[in-house]
């Protein structure tokens, strides 16, 4: 097993808050390096911090896959996307914490996504286009 197979192994184990925690383990488990190798590889490999602990994060979905955006008014937000995609962005804007956004249903390719309120929608518009410019 090599070190970055390593660090995913322990990261999908164990909830790791700290570096030198994966340092430790990772030194347990015969690899000699320091901690400024150690945020190399985990940076190269896409992990971060959430809530408190590190997880790899997921990969981004919106740049490399078309979608359309279209409001409904009064309540509706629409976005279209490559089939198969759909549950991924729709599970993706629901943990994103958008202050506008009260909910989602997604099938393979359609998200419906409601706003908190009517007067939200074009809040609501202007947040998942920003998050789908930043690949959620």
């Amino acid at each position: 097993m090599n070190l970055d197979e390593a660090i995913l192994r322990h990261l999908s184990r164990l909830d790791i808050t700290e570096q030198g925690d994966l340092l430790e383990l990772l030194r347990r488990d015969g690899f000699d390096l320091t901690l400024s190798t150690l945020s190399r590889h985990m940076k190269k490999l896409g992990v971060r911090k959430e809530e408190g602990r590190y997880r790899r994060a997921a990969p981004a979905l919106a740049p490399s896959h078309p979608y359309t955006l279209q409001k409904i008014p009064p309540t509706l937000l629409i976005l279209k996307t490559t089939p198969g995609y759909a549950q991924a962005m729709a599970l993706a804007l629901d943990q994103a914490g958008l202050p506008a956004l009260a909910g989602t249903l997604a099938g393979d390719d359609t998200i419906f996504a409601a706003p908190v309120s009517a007067n939200m929608l074009d809040r609501l518009e202007i947040e998942v286009r920003e998050r789908l410019l930043r690949g959620l």
